[in-house]
């Protein structure tokens, strides 16, 4: 029972965060929304709110990485992979009804500058994802600098769309800038196996 109630506390609080953000989640809706009597929130979690948060922040962001490494390890062609996380946001986007987008943006939102821990997993995580993305668009033959940039309007414009997707309750905002990043992508990756073949050639 007690693995069941710190269960329910992790999954009550990744959600209010999702919804809500770090300053708009109290203790009482946490507890409210897991069934917890508050007395099994200390004993789960000694640290209180900020634990709680910290541990579940630091979960969701390692199930982000784990699915954006899976989604470009797939596919050897980096604007293939691009579209379909594209896609998946969408999907997720209508599957919970456009009321849940991205895990850390609320908590960034939230400027959570007193709880350093929660900072810097919200930090590392965008370094992290934008990594990935770099790393999968030089093993296509992107130049760093380049590929450094695409990592970063890609991320940016994920992020942004999930915004612009939940104001709206619309999918398709994704759906077009999904388009048009997969094909600067494959103009990247092309421009870069072109200027190979040119040196090799010299």
């Amino acid at each position: 029972m007690a693995t069941d109630t710190r269960t329910r506390m992790v999954e009550a609080t990744a959600l209010l965060i999702r919804q809500r953000g770090y300053h708009g989640t109290s203790l009482n809706d946490i507890l409210s929304a897991s069934g917890a009597p508050r007395g099994s929130l200390y004993f789960h979690f000694p640290g209180g709110k900020d634990q709680l948060v910290i541990e579940v922040t630091r979960a969701s962001v390692a199930d982000v990485t784990e699915r954006l490494g899976a989604a470009l390890s797939m596919e050897s062609d980096p604007a293939v992979a691009v579209r379909h996380i594209y896609q998946s946001v969408a999907r997720m986007l209508e599957e919970n009804e456009f009321s849940l987008g991205c895990p850390v943006a609320p908590v960034v939102l939230d400027a959570p500058n007193n709880v350093p821990d929660l900072a810097e997993i919200c930090r590392s995580a965008f370094e992290q994802w934008i990594g990935l993305l770099r790393q999968a668009f030089v093993r296509a033959g992107v130049p760093e600098r380049r590929a450094q940039a695409l990592a970063l309007l890609v991320e940016s414009s994920l992020e942004g769309l999930m915004v612009i997707a939940r104001a709206t309750r619309d999918r398709t905002p994704v759906s077009v800038v999904a388009d048009e990043v997969a094909a600067l992508v494959e103009q990247a990756a092309l421009a870069g196996k072109m200027a190979k073949q040119a040196d090799a050639t010299v």
